[in-house]
């Protein structure tokens, strides 16, 4: 019975920071769907934050592949006084990422919504 009351007590933890995670997100970058997305793209910075291998097997037209376990040590190269434009292949990672560059004092914050595998526009494909 106690194992019960302990099993509980952890699911009820994962919930919590789940929902609050989900809240923090939503509060700090901004979902576009795949109109929205394009539309304002051009104009920023478009980071892919997908790891190397999923960026070669095709990416957005114009985007940078940064991946999200390199995002800590390549933030520099993102610039925190133009819009920030990101995407991975569903919409997890680059929440995770949008919430590290948050931390670090980005602010004008975008991701696409559903990823890269509900977008229709032109895609690029290494050689």
């Amino acid at each position: 019975m106690e194992g019960l009351y302990i099993l509980l007590v952890v699911l009820g933890g994962i919930i919590i920071y789940s929902l609050f995670t989900f809240f923090y997100q939503k509060r700090i970058v901004n979902t576009l769907n795949e109109e929205e997305f394009r539309a304002g793209y051009r104009k920023a910075q478009l980071i892919d934050v997908r790891e190397a291998n999923e960026f070669e097997n095709g990416h957005v037209l114009g985007a940078r592949n940064i991946p999200l376990s390199q995002i800590k040590m390549r933030q520099k190269e993102i610039r925190s006084d133009q819009p920030v434009y990101l995407y991975c292949q569903s919409g997890l990672r680059s929440g995770r990422a949008a919430q590290m560059l948050h931390k670090k004092g980005y602010r004008n914050l975008h991701q696409l919504q559903g990823g890269f595998k509900k977008w229709t526009g032109k895609v690029k494909h290494k050689k």
